[in-house]
This record gives C-alpha cells, structure tokens and sequence, in this order.
C-alpha cells in the first residue's frame, strides 16, 4: 500500500512538473488551409505579439488560445476576440503578411504599417481577454471557472452567495478607481463614487476609439504602451501605471526636458509657448478668488497656484518671491460669445478647459477689476506627488476638453477631479464638495491645505499669501481726501459714481498726499468706465445681430468673433497640431512654435483693430465720460507733479 502512494505521489509531482511547464498563455496557430509561408509568417506575428507582452500577463492568463484567419469578419476589422479562448485575424490582411509587404505598406492608421497593426489588434485583443478574466489568486481558479459567466459581467460583487464568501475581490484593468480617474472616467462629485459617463479627454488622442469605454481604453493604450517607445513621454501618468501594475514595461524613449504649455495671458505680444520643468516647482497652493456679487461669483473661484522657482534658483521658500515665474491653473468655461449667459451655463453649453495663466494676470484681474481678494493656501503633497500633479496637468491642458456647468462640474469640481487624478493622495478618494469656498475647507480639515501662513493678514499680505482687493486700498485713499478736502460722499463707490468734471473741481486745492490719492482713485474711475464700456458694446452688439437691418456694429461684430474664434487655441492648443497624441514631443516643437506665433500675431492686430473700431461705437455719453477720464488723470498728474518739486522733490516723468 505503502509502495502504491509513494508511486502515486511520484506520478502526481511528474503531472505538476508538466503543468507547470506549459503554465501561461499559449497562442495555437489553427494551421488548416494555410501553407508552409502563411504558417511562417503567421506564427513570426504570434510569437512577437508573445514575446511584446508583459511576462506576469503572459503568466496570469493561464489558457490556450486558438488564432485562426477568417474571411467572415467586416472589411475595416484587423481581428477579433471570438471567445475567450479564440481570437480570428482578417483573412484579408493574410497575402500582404506572408510576402512581407504588410512591414511597408501604409495603412493611414495610428500604428503606420499594415504589419505593425496586425502585431497591435493581436495585442489590443489578447488585452481584452487577460480584462476580462478578473484575476483571482491561483487557488481560486477552480471557482472563478465555476463562477466564470456572472464574474464577467458584474465582478465579485454580483456573484452567488457561495462564490462571494470565498473571493476576495480583484480589480481588472478597466474597472481600477486609478485607471479610470487616469483615463477620464472620474468620480462624479456629490455621488458616491459613481462615474461620470461621458470621457472629456477627446483631444490628443491615439485614436477616438479608446474613448468608446474603459475595456477599449486599456486595449488601445496597451497597444501603445507595448509598441510606442514614446508613450513613456506623450502619457507618462498612464505609462507609469502599466509599469507599476505589471512590475515591468518595454524600452522607452529618453523624454526631453520640459512640458509644453500655453500661456493665455491677455499680452499678445508675448510668446505663448512655453516650456514647464516640474523640477522647479516648489509648492502648488489652492488660490481662492472670494466672491462678489456678481451671481457666477458668489461662492468664489477654485485655481492652483504653481510657485515655480525662477532657473539657477534652488527650490526653497525664496522661490515665493519669484513672482513672474509663477503660473496659476484655472478651470473655466470657454465662452465663444460676447455674453455669458446664465442659462447655458447650467446647462453644460461652455466648453470646460484647463487655462494656464501668469500670476500677475490673475492678481489684477481680480483684485482690480473685480475688486476681490485671493488666498493662496499652500497644499501638504509630498514631493512625488507634487510633480505627478503638475505633469498630469500638463496632460489634461493638452487632452481635456468637458462641459463646464456652474452647478455640478464647475471650477471647484474640476479642481477637484485634478488633484484626485493627478496626486493618487487617498485622502482625496471620497472627498466631496461642489463650492469653492466649501473645497478649501474640506482640504483644509483634511490635512491637504495649510491655512496657517495666513494667519496673521500683515505677514501674508508681504509674503504673497494673500492679495487683497483694491477696494480696501480704494476707500483707504477716499478717507484721506475726506480728511483733507473734506468732500461730502460717504463711500468710495458714491466717489466713483459722480461725473468725472465734478471730481475735478477737488482737484486744484488738493495737497500733495489728497492728489496722490485722487490719481490712484482716477486710475480705478476709468477702469470701471472701461468695464461699462465694454459691457455696453456687447449689448449693443447682441441686440445688433438680432436685427439684420443694424449695421453698426458689423465692423466690429466681425472683429470680435474673429479675435473669439482665434483665442481659443489658448485653451485647447491641441488645434495647432496635426497627428500625435498626448504630451507634444520635440518632433512637434518646431509646428507648434510657427503656430503659436502666428495666431498670436493674428490676435495683436485684430485687437488694435477692435480698439480703433469700438471707440467710434460707444453712446456718446458714454464716450465723452471716458475723454474726461483720460483729462481727469492728465490734470491730476500735472498737478501732483508742479506740487512735488515745489516741495524739492525730483523731477517726475
């Protein structure tokens, strides 16, 4: 008896041996009807596709899988996935592979020959099967079989009773929380982890279809990942979670230095192109516009806030001084119109991209014009997972393009979804938050947000924490006139509001300090005058298109769309390229520098055309309150000037 079990275990350990010698996938080649150069040429296909996968996919999609030739799949179809143990390639394609003219024949497609995209749809499919076979561990195998039909369709969660207290759950590829915040499919705000349905990451793509689902997604960017030595660089957030997944990845490219960018800043005389090092990046702040009474701006505005060390710098709190280095990232709904209307804005009509904006820009437009104060409130990210922030970006600057609604997917849930798939930080999994103003105190109850260099105003205010609103500095400057010209308004706003002769009339018994003060108050007279104007001339000009016998505003009705239709490259700087994907490479530096400049030169002069042509347009009240705003500041200036070297002062220009 004894003498029987060693020899039955001995037979047992022989039939392990050769188990585990045949372990992993195996490609059959279905060899009926093919001649001895199709058998050749087929099985070189096969065993490369073999040989490009990734050695823990091969392992753990433990099945034979029979490769036929069929004639029966439609005419733009490269292969398919039968069953999961069957994969049929396009008869069609067969001649070319065995005369080897498929490795120089051009297909027009993403992968170039027709040989290197039957070498990827062998992939793109073999990638579906190892998807769908919801891995479990070796010793659960026999269950999963058992459970196979319901696993597929539902995951563990969906199984019988039976089959759920004995598995413990395994993420495929394609229903990953990491994938899918990576791929575009992120978490809805305010909805308890569902995900959103429709992929906004449309521009820079390899090829649309992978925005069919998340199952083409992952085949398509596998293809990519296993044949492209480049997408280490054009999707490095995706390439680095293949790596991690897999522990492996194939030969990549050496990725130069630098993420490109476009500045959207209003100067269009500047260059818009630009490079970013994340290297340089010392802290990302979460930069809170506060609210106004505007109704789009009562509950404040969610940016970031890159402080980025100017070169030759070490990164350090002095890089917070570098103030024109540093770069603000601004979710905001693109309006391709003169008028932002509050219906569309509800209703997902604005497009929803990702602006990258110079600081100073930003300061003066909201601490100026909209007369609100910012807080810049540090973010505690640890280094990796600052630079993965800036880098994943970069990538949606280039590749996102959603539907901006001011309720549910507005600048604070854009912010949101950015730091959750750019960073991977757990603690932003399950946080949730639809208001500006409500985010920055989840982050900062979190431990995410560091409110504490803003805890004394002073200290803030001189180390770039905190920009107040000029409305403060504005009615600091009216109490001094008060005091000195005793004039009888109550407010700076009451100030403002007079006529501009009737505020000259202070001017020539103002001292030195009264006229210092009345020139800064000047200044923020003709800006607000401006705005009038501006918000005037859309009126006017909406109305003008309503009524096809108005011509006065054609002229520069046109101009203004054109200026419209030419800026917004500035937020989707995709359009400046033909081809390619993701991140831009050095390959399309050149293209993209001729472009850039080009429409930016095209927008300086239809902006000096606009100017000339509005000025004619205005009502004339409205015109000859801005000549004497212009004479206002002209008149003060010369006085304050005659009064500081009547005191000995130098001359001032």
């Amino acid at each position: 008896m004894h003498a029987f079990l060693r020899r039955l275990g001995a037979f047992s350990l022989l039939m392990l041996a050769g188990a585990c010698a045949q372990a992993g996938l195996r490609l059959d080649l279905q060899t009926e009807g093919l001649d001895p150069a199709q058998r050749q040429a087929s099985q070189a296909l096969l065993d490369e596709a073999l040989a490009a996968l990734p050695p823990t996919l091969v392992e753990r999609l433990d099945r034979r899988v029979e490769v036929s030739w069929s004639d029966r799949l439609p005419a733009n179809a490269f292969g398919r996935a039968l069953r999961p143990d069957a994969l049929a390639l396009n008869a069609a394609q067969l001649p070319a592979l065995t005369d080897g003219s498929a490795a120089r024949q051009p297909t027009g497609r993403p992968h170039g020959t027709l040989r290197r995209e039957l070498l990827a749809t062998v992939l793109h499919e073999l990638t579906h099967l190892y998807d769908r076979a919801r891995l479990f561990d070796a010793d659960q195998r026999t269950l999963l079989f058992r459970c196979h039909g319901r696993a597929a369709s539902n995951g563990v969660v969906g199984l019988p009773a039976a089959c759920r207290g004995q598995t413990e759950r395994r993420f495929s590829l394609s229903d990953d929380p990491r994938l899918l915040d990576l791929a575009g499919w992120p978490q809805y705000v305010g909805r308890r982890g569902a995900r959103e349905a429709r992929n906004g990451q449309v521009a820079r793509s390899p090829d649309l279809y992978e925005l069919s689902n998340p199952r083409e997604f992952v085949a398509v960017n596998m293809e990519y990942f296993l044949l492209d030595p480049a997408y280490a660089c054009r999707r490095p957030a995706l390439y680095r979670y293949f790596r991690e997944r897999f522990a492996w990845a194939p030969p990549s490219a050496g990725c130069d230095g630098g993420l490109a960018y476009l500045n959207a800043g209003r100067d269009f005389a500047r260059e818009p192109l630009g490079r970013l090092d994340p290297e340089r990046v010392y802290e990302v702040d979460y930069l809170f516009a506060e609210a106004n009474d505007s109704w789009v701006s009562r509950w404040g505005h969610t940016m970031l806030r890159l402080v980025i060390c100017a070169p030759g710098r070490p990164r350090g709190p002095d890089c917070r001084l570098d103030l024109d280095q540093h770069l603000v990232l601004s979710y905001r709904a693109f309006v391709g119109d003169v008028q932002l209307s509050s219906w569309d804005g509800l209703t997902g009509a604005y497009p929803s991209r990702l602006f990258v904006l110079p600081l100073h820009q930003v300061i003066e437009e909201y601490t100026k014009v909209e007369l609100r104060s910012l807080a810049s409130v540090p973010l505690r990210l640890e280094r990796d997972e600052l630079e993965r922030l800036v880098e994943h970006a970069a990538e949606m600057h280039w590749g996102y393009d959603g539907d901006y609604w001011f309720l549910s997917n507005n600048c604070a849930v854009e912010t949101l979804k950015l730091l959750r798939s750019g960073t991977a930080d757990p603690r932003l999994a399950d946080l949730d938050s639809i208001m500006p103003n409500g985010l920055l105190k989840v982050l900062e109850a979190r431990g995410l947000a560091d409110p504490s260099p803003l805890a004394d105003p002073r200290e803030a205010l001189r180390l770039g924490y905190r920009f107040d609103s000029f409305r403060d500095r504005y009615q600091a400057m009216f109490a001094v006139i008060q005091q000195r010209l005793k004039v009888p308004q109550a407010s700076v706003e009451d100030w403002l509001a007079l006529p501009a002769e009737r505020r000259r009339a202070w001017f020539a018994s103002a001292d030195l300090r009264a006229s210092a003060a009345l020139l800064l108050l000047e200044q923020a007279a003709q800006r607000q005058q401006q705005l009038l104007a501006q918000d005037e001339l859309k009126r006017h000009y909406l109305s003008s298109r309503e009524r096809a016998d108005d011509t006065r505003f054609a002229r520069a009705g046109g101009t203004l769309e054109q200026i419209l239709a030419n800026s917004g490259f500035l937020s989707r700087p995709a359009e400046l390229l033909e081809g390619g994907y993701g991140l831009p490479q050095a390959s399309e530096w050149q293209r993209l520098e001729a472009e850039s400049s080009e429409r930016q030169r095209r927008l300086r002069l239809l902006s000096d055309d606009l100017d000339g042509e509005l000025r004619h347009l205005l009502l004339p009240e409205r015109l000859a309150e801005l000549d004497a705003d212009e004479a206002n500041l002209k008149q003060i200036g010369d006085h304050l000037r005659a009064l500081h070297e009547a005191a000995g002062g130098l001359r001032l220009p």
